[in-house]
């Protein structure tokens, strides 16, 4: 039983350090934070598709990688980890309801750009910007960004599950 929340608590420190890996590309182009975001460590919140565990190294990630590079900081911290967790744990919990893997991804990929919504409220608030005005342009241009990487990942991780077998290697005796 050790060696099993040992080998998680490894692999969520692993998945944790590749989303930071995976976001500094991007965030070196500006492509990170604001309005139009092409991380691509958001390909790890699929990881949630093939078992909900990962969700503590995908939110870990993205806590660190915001505590550390996001020009906002601890907002950042609260509303990015908040939108992860908040996405992550409704698949989590609903993606083992349904029985293909294609629904689970797609339920992740609308899950995940849907609650982006709340990455629009920390941009049009933090930047004093008109709600009334703001906030849909804001949303949809983060709406697209999250829907393109996530749809393009999916058969990445699709592909990457047949070789590293993400399920099994979480709950592996």
């Amino acid at each position: 039983m050790t060696n099993l929340k040992t080998r998680g608590w490894v692999l969520n420190a692993l998945v944790a350090a590749i989303y930071i890996v995976l976001s500094i590309g991007p965030a070196s182009l500006n492509l990170a934070s604001g309005a139009i975001q092409f991380r691509l460590s958001e390909s790890l919140n699929h990881l949630v598709v093939f078992d909900r565990k990962y969700i503590v190294g995908v939110v870990t990630g993205v806590v660190i990688f915001n505590a550390i590079f996001s020009p906002l900081g601890w907002l950042d911290v609260v509303f990015g980890g908040g939108q992860s967790l908040l996405g992550l744990l409704l698949v989590g919990w609903v993606a083992p309801k349904l029985r293909q893997l294609w629904a689970r991804f797609a339920l992740n990929i609308a899950v995940m750009t849907i609650t982006m919504a709340l990455i629009a409220v920390e941009i049009v608030w933090t930047g004093h910007l008109s709600f009334a005005t703001m906030f849909l342009p804001t949303y949809v241009s983060l709406m697209l960004s999250e829907f393109i990487i996530m749809t393009i990942s999916a058969p990445i991780m699709y592909g990457l599950d047949k070789i590293v077998h993400f399920h099994a290697a979480i709950v592996r005796k």
